[in-house]
């Protein structure tokens, strides 16, 4: 019954966290202030492209070795 009650709080808790980072992530994204922070200081998300010719090579060669 204890654990059980323990375990509900930390799984409540850490929903309630999720729901919380991804509204004021998303906030601070939409938000006039965020949009000018990235104009302004050109703040990017790097993007990983790996282009199909690199996984097949790496591929290739995991398989050989």
């Amino acid at each position: 019954m204890v654990w059980g009650t323990i375990l509900l709080s930390i799984a409540s808790l850490f929903i309630l966290y999720v729901v919380i980072f991804s509204a004021v992530k998303d906030g601070i994204d939409k938000s006039e202030v965020g949009q000018l922070i990235k104009t302004q200081f050109s703040v990017q998300e790097k993007k990983v492209t790996i282009s199909d010719e690199e996984i097949e090579k790496e591929l290739e060669d995991n398989f050989k070795n």
